[in-house]
């Protein structure tokens, strides 16, 4: 079933197909197209929300709403191309999600461009540069590198909304990139991540988040309102970045420091999981009789430990699926609301031990 909104904001988008509505022309009023559609003004506010979102429109405070000269439209030429760009190609998360990509875009007859980044906002710079210089893309299916930190790139995410191509972010959305998003509901993530240590009778819990990715930040924020909500006050977070990832036998001992004193830890992801479980190994914490751990991703067991990681799974394919599908729409229709949050229920295994 069309939400009632969409029927406003496709109304609108055929009316400027027509030239019936010119670029830089007044909009009805919200009374207006309430009365018209027969529907409340908060719908109608919810319809303009998101024409002003995809710069449709803009609205003027005391005059009213009118046709943006520089919004998006529908290309009238389609080549049937459209531009993948993620952060890696080898970490276990991303071939499932560019798998996802492919089937629907190939099904619909569309060919798909992709490069790597590497997490790294040069190289992105790179690829964006060739992307805007190429006439052939449909439409760009990115995951912004370094995404916590400020982005570089600003003006040529420009060049291409000005030649009308959408953009569509994956995995994680980036502050200064005013494009929709598809990806895990990571705040939702990490308030249920620390919420399962809570209900397991665990109060003395530490986080380890990702500070250069917006998953990161994210997951922190719904890991702190889940220790607020349940009375705890102590703020014990571990920072880690791209790099100290990959070499985080360099930061071992500010890690075992963090750990002191605590009997569960939410983790960003498995794969730090499972380096946190080679290092308690190493150093005599047993897991899950002195530490509970739980993850995201539902990874399975690396070789150096057998320790299967309690996790939340990540929606892999299906994020993908979901990206291509909506980057269709968004190519079909300038003022389709491409954003979508996954939710997703934790897989038990052998890291959480209940205290009560």
């Amino acid at each position: 079933m069309i939400p009632k909104y969409q029927i406003i904001t496709d109304w609108i988008t055929e009316q400027i197909a027509k030239g019936a509505f010119s670029f830089g022309a007044k909009l009805p009023s919200e009374n207006e197209l309430a009365k018209k559609f027969n529907m409340s003004r908060q719908t109608v506010r919810h319809a303009i929300d998101i024409l002003e979102f995809n710069k449709v429109v803009v609205r003027v405070k005391g005059s009213g709403t009118y046709l943006n000269k520089q919004g998006r439209v529908k290309r009238e030429k389609s080549n049937k191309n459209i531009a993948v760009v993620s952060t890696y190609i080898d970490n276990y998360v991303f071939p499932p999600i560019l798998g996802g990509i492919e089937r629907i875009l190939s099904d619909r007859g569309y060919t798909i461009q992709i490069a790597f980044t590497e997490n790294r906002a040069f190289k992105e710079r790179e690829v964006l540069q060739g992307l805007a210089e190429n006439e052939n893309i449909d439409g760009l299916i990115i995951e912004p590198a370094k995404s916590t930190l400020p982005n570089i790139n600003i003006d040529l995410y420009d060049k291409l909304e000005e030649k009308h191509i959408p953009v569509l972010l994956f995995n994680c959305s980036q502050a200064e990139l005013k494009f929709p998003c598809v990806a895990l509901d990571d705040r939702l993530i990490g308030y249920k991540c620390v919420k399962y240590l809570i209900n397991a009778g665990h109060r003395k819990i530490c986080g380890i988040f990702k500070s250069d990715d917006s998953q990161g930040h994210l997951r922190y924020e719904g890991f702190i309102k889940g220790l607020k909500e349940n009375g705890i006050d102590e703020e014990d977070i571990i920072w880690v970045d791209t790099d100290s990832i990959e070499k985080m036998e360099y930061i071992e001992d500010y890690i075992y420091n963090g750990l002191k004193g605590k009997t569960g830890l939410v983790c960003y992801n498995d794969q730090i999981a499972y380096k946190i479980a080679a290092l308690c190994q190493r150093k005599g914490i047993n897991i899950p009789e002195d530490l509970s751990v739980i993850g995201v991703d539902h990874l399975e067991q690396i070789a150096e430990t057998d320790l299967k990681i309690t996790s939340f799974p990540h929606p892999l394919e299906a994020l993908g699926v979901k990206a291509a599908e909506n980057m269709l729409k968004m190519i079909e229709s300038p003022v389709f609301d491409g954003n979508y949050l996954f939710d997703t229920e934790v897989e038990e295994r052998e890291s959480v031990r209940f205290l009560k």
